[in-house]
């Protein structure tokens, strides 16, 4: 196996040795790296999952404001908790968080510090759970993640797609090998900076390396970059996606996500991906029939945002309309509302909707909500 490319017991410890000591010197101050505080670990590497540490680190930091102990978050509704997690994506994860922190509390309230335990919870697989148990409480799991993947493949010039089966043992192998028992979350946290900070995926930095003594790929590779294996990724489909601004009198209508679905439990304006041959009109109008069951009448075009997700893209074409007829029924959706515009800053929104409000107040000159009933809007532009 690879892992017997490692060397000996002298040189692993080598290694260990030389890795602590680079991260005690060099680890980025973040509020999560508290192990006194589980609570922020958890929370820290469900946000982490999809999302880099830049991006990330505003939303861990507005999120645990809002939800300070685990119990404040089991005890918030899921609107509440969807709210603070707008703008960072991948919404399964903040649904599973708070089911997760209600099945904490029903059981006594403390977050588990064994790894069997936190992989039975729900959002939380074999890596999250390996992370939290090392880096929270200590227990000697070895991580797995994207940056501890790309230094093991380059460390044993580890050839092959790194998602297949038989590239994984050999990376949990290694790991396993490697991991500083009694110490595995400072060790485990210094792989994941070593990966993010020198063993980048372009352009690594080997001659600041504290271990690239140790590195195949970098003694026998003219570019290491060249390990993981890149995997070619399939061309992402777009698509053209209407909704609407939908009238009636000064209130709009609103629906919310299936909670089952992508982006459930997210607020929207209604609508929906246009079929062949279908005018971007044509589209709002049966898309709202067949999610609201009532009848509209589409006007202008407000504004178009072109917004992509992980395995495809949209362009969202948003259309003033006005109701017409018939009574809302949540069969595409779980529920409906008619509000009041200063309402929408107050309801978790898809990024792409609320992309279109930030386009619209950019022309107005003013910030969010803008929308006014198209009656009172002709009223201002006569003043």
């Amino acid at each position: 196996m690879a892992v017997d490319l490692l060397g000996s017991d002298s040189q692993i410890r080598r290694f260990r040795s030389r890795l602590l000591n680079w991260y005690a010197r060099n680890k980025r101050d973040l509020p999560w790296r508290d192990a006194e505080n589980p609570y922020h670990v958890w929370i820290s590497e469900i946000m982490l999952q999809q999302t880099r540490v830049d991006q990330m680190q505003p939303f861990f930091e507005r999120f645990t404001a809002a939800f300070p102990t685990v119990g404040a978050l089991a005890a918030a509704s899921q609107e509440e908790v969807l709210k603070a997690w707008e703008g960072l994506g991948y919404y399964a994860r903040a649904r599973n968080l708070h089911r997760a922190a209600q099945r904490v509390v029903e059981a006594g309230g403390n977050i588990p510090d064994r790894y069997e335990e936190l992989v039975g919870l729900p959002g939380i697989g074999p890596y999250t759970a390996a992370a939290v148990s090392s880096i929270a409480f200590d227990r000697d799991h070895p991580v797995l993640d994207g940056n501890v993947t790309r230094v093991l493949c380059r460390l044993l010039r580890l050839e092959g797609d790194p998602r297949k089966a038989a590239v994984k043992t050999e990376l949990i192998a290694a790991g396993e090998r490697l991991l500083a028992r009694g110490r595995a979350g400072d060790f485990n946290q210094a792989m994941m900076e070593l990966g993010a900070r020198i063993c980048k995926p372009t352009s690594p930095a080997c001659g600041q390396c504290a271990v690239v003594e140790m590195c195949r790929a970098h003694a026998e590779l003219d570019d290491p970059a060249r390990l993981p294996t890149k995997v070619r990724k399939p061309t992402r489909p777009h698509y053209e996606v209407t909704a609407g601004v939908i009238w009636k009198g000064s209130q709009l209508l609103v629906a919310q996500r299936s909670s089952d679905g992508m982006l459930g439990g997210l607020w929207e304006f209604p609508g929906g991906k246009r079929e062949p041959g279908e005018s971007l009109q044509e589209c709002l109008r049966r898309e709202i029939r067949e999610e609201l069951t009532i009848d509209i009448e589409v006007g202008g075009l407000l504004a178009k945002v072109d917004h992509g997700y992980s395995h495809f893209s949209i362009t969202l074409n948003l259309f003033e309309a006005m109701y017409r007829g018939g009574e809302p029924e949540a069969v595409e959706c779980d529920d409906w509302r008619w509000i009041d515009p200063t309402e929408l800053d107050d309801l978790p929104m898809p990024r792409a909707d609320r992309r279109a409000l930030e386009e619209l107040s950019e022309e107005e000159g003013q910030r969010v909500p803008v929308l006014m009933p198209p009656v009172a809007a002709k009223e201002r532009n006569r003043k």
